[in-house]
């Protein structure tokens, strides 16, 4: 039987303004099922992001959703989070939005371990603001800011969100469809700050500059590179060469701040 989206989009929001081939709706369908199968309220579900072609997908959405400023998804989210802490707050958002201008609330959210969860759609450009590099553009790839080549070395984002604190950390793509929604349940669950970095593609401002004949091309070039953590266990370091590791890539249980913050408010009351 077909799953019913459509009781969690609000009315007269569609179409979207996705590009033909974008992999941002099949992350958000990713969303909407994991949100079905945790039954998560929709006025007890808080969704926030930033600014940029993912940052559009809470729009779409029936829940209690934030459209903030560029890069803030991370202070918003903390805000409500702090303010509401029953609420269930996930965070949407591209990975210029969340590792360049919001870099830094991002690495702070993960040192405080603040309970809720982030979704970096990371598709190695700025897609709606004109298609310039960001911290996630592979080395040596074009952009609008980079005609000749991207000289920078680019981020990791689930090392950097390890490295910074964070304690559930995971990694999908929007080839893999149907394990999208199983990684954002286990983060969700998660209790502390959990990050779902989901691999994606751009075949409008990327594809074109970078040679790609067709999203199908850029697909399977995700299916490629893309290897499940328990299987690259068994490979040696030279087959794990060009390769990413996807599902869940960290976990660890730590107090997070939301619980912590309550106590220093019953001590100042005491």
């Amino acid at each position: 039987m077909s799953f019913d989206y459509d009781k969690y989009i609000r009315p007269g929001k569609l179409p979207h303004i996705w590009c033909p081939g974008c992999g941002h709706g099949i992350v958000m369908k990713g969303l909407i099922r994991a949100i079905d199968t945790l039954g998560l309220e929709k006025n007890n579900t808080a969704i926030v992001s930033g600014i940029g072609c993912a940052s559009r997908l809470p729009g779409y959405l029936d829940f209690c959703t934030l459209h903030t400023a560029h890069g803030r998804a991370a202070a918003f989210a903390t805000g409500v989070k702090m303010a509401k802490p029953e609420m269930n707050v996930i965070l949407v958002g591209g990975d210029g939005d969340g590792t360049a201008i919001g870099g830094n609330h991002f690495i702070h959210a993960c040192r405080r371990n603040i309970d809720m969860t982030y979704i970096i759609m990371n598709n190695n450009i700025y897609g709606m603001t004109g298609g310039q590099f960001s911290p996630c553009t592979p080395t040596g790839a074009k952009a609008s800011t980079t005609v000749y080549g991207n000289p920078d070395p680019a981020f990791d984002v689930a090392k950097l969100a390890i490295g910074a604190g964070a304690t559930f950390v995971a990694r999908g793509t929007a080839y893999h469809a149907t394990q999208i929604d199983k990684l954002i349940v286990e983060a969700v669950q998660h209790k502390g700050f959990s990050v779902v970095e989901i691999l994606d593609d751009c075949p409008t401002t990327y594809g074109r500059r970078n040679k790609f004949k067709s999203v199908i091309e850029m697909m399977n070039r995700l299916k490629d590179v893309a290897v499940p953590v328990k299987a690259a266990e068994k490979m040696t370091a030279e087959q794990l060469e060009g390769k990413i590791l996807t599902g869940v890539l960290y976990k660890e249980e730590r107090p997070n701040y939301t619980d912590e913050y309550a106590k220093v408010i019953e001590r100042a009351k005491k």
